[in-house]
């Protein structure tokens, strides 16, 4: 009788073959949130948005005064025969903004994937300043 040591390795890497052909004919999934950045300065709020391998045609954006709502479509280009690990398909990101902006004065610019908006604030956020006394006993 021969002596074999037991390895729950090798159960863990037969078990995970196992998972990767149940899956490898299922298309990855459509839908992916792209990377937002927001930065705050005194007079204005920049909002950066990736949005790599879509062109601006297929970027749609709506401003309010408190929100940023972004809808974009990346088209497959699948060809028979090819496996791919890109996201593609329709997504929608909806932004809420703490502060008020003049969305009549928001300028847009795309450039390498990545969306960058100048949402301008509105005056009365501009000059928001309050003044707190206080009363020593």
């Amino acid at each position: 009788m021969t002596i074999v040591r037991y390895n729950p390795w090798a159960e863990m890497n037969s078990l995970q073959r196992q998972i990767d052909s149940l899956f490898e004919g299922i298309q990855t999934p459509t839908f992916r949130t792209p990377a937002a950045e927001l930065t705050e300065t005194e007079d204005v709020l920049h909002l950066k948005l990736e949005l790599p391998g879509m062109s601006a045609k297929d970027v749609d954006i709506e401003v309010t005064e408190n929100a940023v709502k972004v809808v974009a479509e990346r088209k497959s280009e699948k060809k028979e025969g090819t496996r791919s690990e890109f996201y593609y398909g329709k997504f929608q990101r909806v932004i809420p903004l703490k502060t008020r902006i003049q969305n009549t004065n928001v300028t847009a610019d795309y450039k390498d994937g990545i969306l960058n908006l100048t949402l301008p604030k509105t005056v009365s956020e501009k000059s928001k300043v309050v003044k707190v006394n206080l009363e020593q006993n």
